[in-house]
């Protein structure tokens, strides 16, 4: 008959970083880390998820207004004026806009300034025109 005290059991652990940087025993095998996508996201993408964010924020109360934005941020009312006019594209070019493909070259193929020109129109037909046709541009420039 078998001892008791002898009895082995094994199964996979793995080891993270937790809060504080502890760390923390995971049972289970180690998840494989997910690769990391060559180039960088282009800057008008990064403006429409922080011009969404900075919207959430004033209406959720966490900040009180634009003003309150700029202050914190370090930049000029005017600043925080220009990134939340994307917020007045239409929605699917917001998305679009949000789901570009990264970047590898060193110059974006939609600039801020030509994006600027699309917001100015307050008709989103019209809006989708202008987009297409920047969209073409970039796109037969082969950055998009």
């Amino acid at each position: 008959m078998k001892d008791m005290h002898d009895v082995t059991i094994e199964f996979p652990v793995h080891f993270t970083r937790g809060a504080a940087g502890r760390k923390e025993v995971n049972v289970g095998v180690e998840p494989a880390a997910s690769p990391v996508e060559a180039g960088r996201v282009p800057r008008v993408a990064r403006l429409m998820a922080l011009a969404i964010r900075f919207e959430e924020l004033v209406r959720m109360g966490e900040v009180e207004s634009h003003a309150d934005l700029a202050r914190l941020g370090q930049v000029t009312r005017a600043r925080i004026s220009q990134v939340m006019d994307l917020l007045c594209l239409a929605p699917d070019i917001q998305e679009e806009l949000l789901f570009l493909p990264r970047i590898e070259r060193e110059r974006d193929a939609v600039s801020e300034h030509e994006l600027r020109k699309v917001c100015a129109v307050s008709d989103w037909r019209e809006q989708r025109r202008r987009w297409g046709e920047l969209a073409d541009a970039a796109h037969g420039s082969s950055n998009l």
